[in-house]
């Protein structure tokens, strides 16, 4: 048994921080005109930055350190030193491009915990912002590299809307990673050939000795561009291109391709069956996107483009990709289902932002709706996990709970963010499937599939942690767990969506 004081051991170091004796570090920002004391040792065991630091910093004659961090704002790094003494960070009535400033200081600083709660809390809950403010937040975030969790985020916006990054006036100041992780999107918006032009353009101009016409190139100038681009080339899905297309567009720079690529493109284009030495990437699934009609003059503003969503941004939480991987599920398929042959529509019945996050609210929203899934956006994390029932919900249920029976119910997890594998679990005791419950306990459950099921004792979903999900050892009714088994079997919630499947017509 142990017993932890973290609360009075958080304020003693504040005041620590606050007492101004003994300090043997000064640290002076926003260009020298503000300045704050440190101890060394604290400041060394938070931030291996600072440990650095500190080892190549010569005391002077007060056997006083000194750090200098002109462009650091005294009010950002005052927050930086209430966390490192106290780990306390009030946000508080604080403006949102405040704490943008202070995540991106928190990575240059090599805090991660801190870094990695802000990246969180902003793709939780200041979406909104980061889509106003996107070029800024998408050219800062591959600068560093720190931030996967954001990364995916704006990709996800990017795929859909990708004349918000190719079309833009810096778009050839693009971060190489940045390019080369949208390359990789199998999901990407944009015909290949113009991705073709796109990469072009942001190689050339990265090189600046380049002659402005191509037919004055030489064999080196063909040579730099190939090696400026020997990250992007090999994301390029040439087989997918036509005949006219390579021509046009990638003939005059075949000096850039490999050797051996240059000619299995050619021998693609005049005998499509035989099999080639070169990888053959996938095409892109290029969606046919439907957007409503304008009763108005076209808008520009990023925030109003993004709100006309395509018809198949038809979820908050999971992606097309995620669906056909759902429908694979339904259909028992042993070859997945792609983006272009989803055979099921996801109809929204129910969204927690929408609709209210009060269990009740599930129980009469849902009534009387059979094959349905349930989707749960886990507060904190990147996961995502559900269920789906093939049976109706019912709400009618006057004194106790009811156990329906299924073989063709499951649950899952699916991959996201820092997920890197979907995790399947079909039901093993069939009679235990589902449970209905009664009208007392629709007060605090949502829809209840036993080894994973949403509860409240505060009447809201978000406000605690309490909807259960079993993350150790083997499930006792679905046949193995879907959280980590280092996950707390107990979670939080930020969203959660129930859709109706339902069979496309052909």
């Amino acid at each position: 048994m142990s017993l932890k004081f973290f609360d009075k051991l958080s304020q003693n170091f504040i005041e620590i921080l606050n007492d101004k004796d003994d300090y043997n570090v000064i640290i002076y920002v926003e260009n020298k005109e503000k300045s704050f004391t440190a101890y060394s040792n604290i400041l060394k065991f938070r931030s291996s930055y600072f440990r650095r630091e500190l080892e190549n910093i010569q005391s002077n004659e007060n056997n006083i350190k000194i750090i200098i961090k002109p462009s650091i704002s005294a009010q950002i790094f005052n927050v930086i030193l209430q966390y490192i003494y106290g780990g306390i960070v009030d946000l508080e009535n604080t403006e949102t491009g405040f704490i943008f400033d202070l995540m991106l200081i928190a990575n240059e600083f090599e805090l991660e915990e801190l870094t990695n709660e802000l990246e969180t809390l902003f793709i939780e809950t200041k979406g909104s912002w980061l889509r106003t403010h996107f070029s800024l937040i998408y050219h800062s975030i591959f600068s560093r590299n720190n931030f996967k969790k954001l990364e995916n985020f704006c990709n996800d916006i990017v795929v859909k809307y990708p004349s918000l990054i190719f079309d833009a006036d810096d778009f050839t100041s693009l971060e190489e990673s940045a390019l080369v992780s949208l390359l990789k999107r199998d999901d990407l918006q944009i015909e290949e050939v113009k991705i073709w032009d796109y990469v072009i353009k942001w190689g050339i101009a990265q090189t600046t000795t380049l002659p402005t016409n191509l037919e004055e190139w030489s064999k080196e100038n063909f040579l730099t561009l190939k090696i400026t681009l020997q990250q992007c080339l090999p994301h390029i899905r040439y087989f997918h291109l036509s005949s006219i297309e390579v021509v046009d567009k990638i003939k005059p720079y075949k000096k850039i391709i490999d050797k051996q690529l240059w000619e299995d493109i050619n021998q693609h284009l005049l005998i499509p069956d035989r099999p080639v030495k070169s990888t053959i990437l996938p095409p892109r699934s290029v969606l046919v996107i439907e957007l409503p009609p304008r009763a108005e003059e076209p808008r520009e503003s990023f925030p109003l483009i993004i709100s006309e969503e395509p018809r198949e941004s038809f979820s908050t939480i999971i992606t097309e990709k995620h669906a056909a991987e759902i429908s694979t599920w339904i259909d028992r398929n042993t070859t997945a289902y792609t983006l272009t042959n989803i055979p099921y529509k996801f109809e929204l019945i129910l969204r927690g932002t929408r609709d209210g996050f009060a269990p009740q609210t599930f129980w009469n929203i849902c009534h009387g709706y059979d094959c349905t899934v349930v989707l749960v956006k886990v507060s904190g994390t990147d996961e995502i996990i559900g269920g789906y029932n093939p049976l109706a919900w019912d709400n009618s249920n006057i004194d106790d709970n009811e156990w329906m029976e299924t073989k063709d119910s499951f649950i899952f997890s699916l991959k996201n963010g820092n997920i890197e594998n979907s995790i399947l679990s079909r039901v093993k005791q069939s009679q235990y499937a589902i449970q209905n419950m009664s009208k007392y306990s629709q007060k605090y459950y949502g829809p209840h599939f036993i080894d994973f099921f949403m509860w409240t004792n505060e009447s809201n979903f978000t406000l605690d942690n309490e909807s259960f999900c079993k993350s150790y050892g083997y499930g006792n009714i679905y046949e193995k767990p879907i959280r980590s088994s280092r996950s707390s079997a107990y979670f939080s919630i930020i969203n959660y969506e129930v859709f109706k499947i339902v069979k496309k017509t052909i």
